[in-house]
């Protein structure tokens, strides 16, 4: 047995082979190299030619044409050539990013496994003909719900931690969930699943521009809509209207590579334990509760404007909503909302 595993730790390492495809490739190459310089040394003639017979008035129609089209031959060429380099530049860029991120996979750290590589998971969705395949619709409507509901769960702690008390972070009048968070991770989701391999700069700027841009859209809806405001950075450095800040513009870009580098890969994995037909049922229901509760909500936080301006209630519609969500109620779901006078 000693022998046998002698024998196999000393056999010799046989190099790498490479594909098919690439092997046409470089041959392909080689020859492309070839043919410019059987063209460049083509050229000489006609350079002779132009040098001996100069194009003025009773230039030569027949080395005219002959002229024009090589350089038009020459400028498709450079753009071929420039499409075939760009994507080559991309191949070994995504090779080389998500051979990294499977190595990375594997080196599970002491206090939590490292999140599964996304290679691993598009090539599982893509052989299970998975319903969430990608970032298709199913999966950025669960994007939405899971991210409205987690971006509450971390503000609230956030909360506790700053202040020492939990206060009501939702956006919605029923159950823990806040759209800004929901379309927050989608923007993110969609601004950075393609860069999901590259280096976390990169994820940290875009989150950064991404996440304010969420931001500062929500807050100038809701005051053009609702007349209120549910956060001010008027008071802190670097702000652009009270509506964002530098600070806060940070925090984003953190949570941006935290989502797509670690939270984004992680869900992904968890929702392909989802059967088909039942991950598609589901992610209809939470669609449409999201939408019914948004729906209510809009109509609640209209009237609770309303009230907040002396506006007695137009009908029976409006009293029945009065009546179900008073101003102590709202005032517990949108703690920190304030109304202009």
């Amino acid at each position: 047995m000693r022998d046998i595993l002698s024998d196999e730790s000393s056999a010799p390492v046989q190099e790498p082979v490479r594909d098919a495809a690439q092997e046409v490739l470089l041959n392909a190459t080689d020859a492309l190299c070839s043919a410019i310089e059987n063209a460049e040394a083509e050229l000489q003639s006609s350079y002779s030619s132009l040098a001996t017979k100069p194009l003025a008035s009773n230039a030569d129609p027949r080395l005219d044409c002959e002229i024009q089209m090589q350089i038009e031959t020459l400028k498709q060429v450079n753009e071929r050539l420039k499409q075939a380099h760009q994507r080559t530049m991309s191949m070994e860029d995504e090779l080389r990013a998500r051979y990294s991120d499977v190595q990375k996979s594997c080196n599970r750290k002491w206090y939590l496994p490292n999140p599964p590589a996304n290679g691993t998971i598009d090539l599982e969705e893509q052989q299970q003909d998975y319903f969430a395949k990608g970032v298709n619709a199913y999966k950025i409507l669960l994007v939405c719900f899971i991210g409205s509901f987690a971006g509450v769960v971390v503000e609230s702690i956030w909360c506790l931690l700053r202040h020492g008390y939990l206060e009501s972070r939702a956006g919605l009048v029923y159950g823990p969930f806040n759209l800004l968070y929901g379309v927050g991770a989608v923007a993110l989701t969609l601004a950075l699943y393609r860069f999901r391999n590259r280096g976390p700069w990169l994820s940290f700027l875009g989150s950064m521009l991404v996440g304010s841009v969420v931001e500062y859209v929500c807050s100038w809806g809701q005051e053009m809509l609702f007349g209120s405001r549910s956060w001010d950075y008027s008071a802190m450095p670097f702000n652009l209207n009270g509506r964002i800040c530098l600070l806060y513009a940070c925090f984003w870009g953190v949570l941006g590579v935290l989502w797509i580098k670690d939270i984004y890969p992680r869900m992904a994995k968890l929702i392909l334990k989802l059967p088909n037909k039942f991950g598609k049922i589901a992610t209809w229901c939470v669609t449409i509760f999201l939408v019914l509760n948004a729906a209510v909500s809009l109509l609640t936080v209209q009237r609770w404007s309303e009230r907040v301006h002396d506006i007695p209630p137009s009908n029976g519609f409006w009293e029945m909503i009065d009546e179900r969500f008073p101003n102590e109620r709202m005032e517990l779901i949108y703690a920190n909302m304030e109304f202009a006078k």
